[in-house]
């Protein structure tokens, strides 16, 4: 394995594409290594390399990483996307927890057997429970926390674009959310990611669910 960063998951999003993402933004390059069979799970399992039996798992640094946070928070801190003191990083906590809670609700959609109510939920919640927050904070700061990009500026740019493909008029409202995707999507690391042949990937399909579900060995559908 070469010295470069290197991501164990499946080929989709889930919570690696947060990570993706911030790695993208801190202009790391990184090579993924795609689960496909539960063989390739239990082998991470028997060589020690998932400490709770989970994935993302992150080589970095000589690390083997696990926890979606963990991982985030060490990226962020790595490359200075974690504020200027423990203020700031506690503002960027809360920030990324609640846009960690919005993306998981839309995570899960493809292993619900009826997404309806709960796409219903996400757009209520999205547009009365979160996305004020933001339109708040950004009336006026090009960043939320401390005038500069961090972590939380990043997930909030993913969660939403992952808002707009559900939902596409959904910014109307929020006019200062909106010119602040704008400014991210100038960021010349972003528009390469955004661009088709990059490594974001796209939305899970049927073949993502059934590989996912094939790996952890469980049978559909389970929410």
């Amino acid at each position: 394995m070469s010295g470069r960063v290197a991501l164990h998951y499946f080929n989709g999003r889930g919570k690696m594409e947060s990570i993706r993402w911030l790695l993208t933004v801190a202009e790391v390059e990184f090579d993924e290594y795609f689960l496909t069979t539960r063989e390739q799970y239990l082998k991470l399992l028997d060589d020690g390399a998932l400490m709770f039996q989970q994935v993302p798992l992150v080589e970095i640094d000589g690390l083997k990483l696990i926890q979606t946070k963990a991982i985030l928070h060490y990226i962020a801190e790595k490359y200075n996307f974690f504020g200027n003191d423990i203020k700031e990083r506690a503002m960027i906590n809360m920030y990324s927890e609640g846009l960690m809670d919005l993306m998981e609700m839309m995570m899960v959609l493809p292993f619900v057997e009826d997404p309806k109510p709960k796409l219903d939920n996400i757009q209520t919640k999205a547009k009365d429970r979160y996305l004020p927050v933001f339109e708040k904070a950004l009336t006026g700061p090009v960043y939320l926390v401390g005038g500069k990009l961090s972590l939380a500026d990043v997930l909030l740019l993913e969660a939403t674009l992952m808002l707009e493909e559900k939902f596409p008029a959904i910014l109307a409202d929020f006019p200062s959310v909106k010119s602040f995707q704008g400014r991210m999507r100038q960021i010349p690391a972003v528009s390469r990611f955004l661009q088709p042949g990059s490594k974001r990937k796209p939305q899970p399909d049927e073949h993502y669910k059934e590989t996912v579900l094939k790996v952890f060995n469980i049978t559909a559908p389970f929410l």
